[in-house]
């Protein structure tokens, strides 16, 4: 990890926050400067996440940059204080927009191809825009075949898994945590059945 420079003193600190205030851009960059190793001390935490060091630095200065921009210096604290929890939410937003869109990500998964050879995913069959007469038709077919594949590979606990999660026979589509509580099992024993649901029926199509 490369090194950063010593922080400012709280002395230091106010003296550039004034002139930033006065409209100081030289004084910002100093402000951010000052605070890099603030945010290398932040990221240590997060070194299990599985992210590139230098990349969760990257994310942490996006989080130091926003609290220079909106320290407010009439609270009365250090802008140190303020730049941590900012650093910190900055760092917690990524992580939980990845674990949103690793559960999401099934949803896009190939499962088959239609009539012109295009891949489709179980998306594309659940849901679906405005549409002509043809794509209605080709549409159906593969809801009909969606369901017969759900009849005939799945046992009746991924079925019952697979018809909430992904809302089949027009009920509401529901989340991991949802069925787990629903259920009495693990959320993370609901994604082992829902990604071995999803395997069987890309075979089936």
């Amino acid at each position: 990890m490369q090194s950063f420079p010593k922080p400012l003193t709280a002395k230091e600190e106010l003296y550039y926050l004034d002139r930033y205030k006065a409209g100081d851009e030289e004084a910002k960059n100093v402000l951010i400067e000052k605070n890099l190793r603030l945010v290398a001390h932040i990221v240590k935490k997060y070194n299990n996440s599985g992210r590139d060091i230098e990349e969760l630095i990257a994310i942490g200065i996006v989080g130091l940059v926003k609290a220079v921009n909106t320290f407010n210096i009439d609270k009365g604290s250090r802008i140190v204080t303020y730049a941590a929890r900012c650093i910190e939410n900055e760092l917690l937003m990524m992580l939980r927009t990845e674990r949103k869109q690793s559960r999401e990500v099934s949803l896009y998964d190939p499962i088959g191809t239609d009539k012109e050879g295009n891949e489709i995913s179980l998306l594309d069959i659940i849901e679906s825009s405005e549409m002509d007469i043809s794509d209605k038709v080709e549409l159906n077919q593969n809801m009909k075949k969606l369901y017969q594949c759900v009849d005939q590979v799945l046992t009746p606990r991924e079925q019952e898994i697979i018809n909430m999660r992904y809302g089949l026979y027009n009920g509401r589509p529901t989340t991991q945590r949802e069925i787990a509580g629903r259920l009495d099992i693990s959320r993370s024993y609901v994604s082992r059945i829902e990604k071995k649901a999803l395997e069987k029926l890309k075979e089936c199509f």
